[in-house]
């Protein structure tokens, strides 16, 4: 218990730099992530499928997804900070470390999304009038055969930054 109101100690006196640098990893994360979108790599992007979980209007979809995929970075940037603290030690490999493995764990849980998400289709789904958001696939291969590869970049990005940034005063 006493080690639990430690972290979260730390946690509340660093908290204007976990949010600064994790505004920083989210913003360089997306811009991997978009760059990729726009290089043709890849058509996953994560802001518009956020979106669309609580809302149809594909415009404002955008907007809504951005800020909850903002709202996101800055609370993974709170579990990287605990496992940092944690393990007593923050660097910019054992950040990239971690990305790499969140990444992963987001490009092998991408086929639930159709279980999960009210307009993504399943692979199993007959052709129906409701228009509906593409099924990611295995791995999000359905949005582009290098989804993988620039999902991973994106995410170890992200966890490099918080790696080399955080403070772990």
């Amino acid at each position: 218990m006493t080690e639990t109101l430690a972290l979260l100690q730390r946690l509340a006196a660093n908290l204007d730099a976990v949010l600064l640098w994790a505004l920083v990893a989210t913003a360089l994360m997306t811009t991997v992530l978009q760059g990729s979108q726009g290089l043709g790599l890849s058509r996953l992007s994560l802001p518009f499928l956020f979106g669309t979980f609580v809302t149809a209007d594909r415009g404002r979809a955008v907007l809504v997804g951005s800020l909850m995929y903002l709202a996101g970075g800055w609370a993974f940037a709170v579990l990287y900070f605990f496992i940092f603290a944690s393990l007593g030690l923050a660097t910019w490999w054992l950040g990239a470390l971690l990305g790499a493995l969140h990444g992963l764990f987001l490009l092998v849980s991408l086929p639930a999304m159709a279980q999960l998400h009210p307009r993504v289709a399943s692979e199993y789904d007959a052709p129906s009038s409701e228009p509906k958001l593409e099924p990611p696939g295995f791995m999000g291969l359905n949005y582009g055969h290098q989804t993988p590869l620039t999902t991973l970049l994106g995410q170890v990005v992200y966890g490099a930054v918080l790696g080399a940034f955080l403070p772990m005063r």
